[in-house]
């Protein structure tokens, strides 16, 4: 949630630094694919909101996440009648996008 109290996008992860023990950020799905709000922007995470301190028009303009690449299965790949469709189902054989190539 934006400081005004609109919805952002959806909790995507929660980064860390595990050697330290630090909160790094969270990475966020939107309508315009992934994006990161650093730790310092987090101002509160309960079990249904996180809010930060970032207004409507700074929540428009994050940034993508950096580092590897992201991947996602995506559990609609196989939802079609096709035989491939079908035999995807059966063999349960995930699908891997790669988040880059969602845009």
């Amino acid at each position: 949630m934006s400081s005004a109290g609109t919805q952002v996008g959806i909790l995507e992860h929660v980064l860390e630094v595990p050697a330290v023990d630090v909160f790094d950020g969270i990475v966020i799905a939107t309508k315009d694919g992934l994006r990161f709000i650093d730790a310092d922007y987090v101002q509160q995470i309960t079990p249904s909101h996180i809010w930060c301190s970032l207004d409507d028009a700074q929540a428009s303009q994050l940034p993508p996440p950096e580092g590897a690449p992201v991947y996602r299965v995506d559990a609609l790949e196989d939802a079609g009648h096709s035989l491939h469709d079908r035999l995807g189902r059966l063999f349960r054989r995930p699908h891997w996008t790669r988040e880059d190539d969602q845009a």
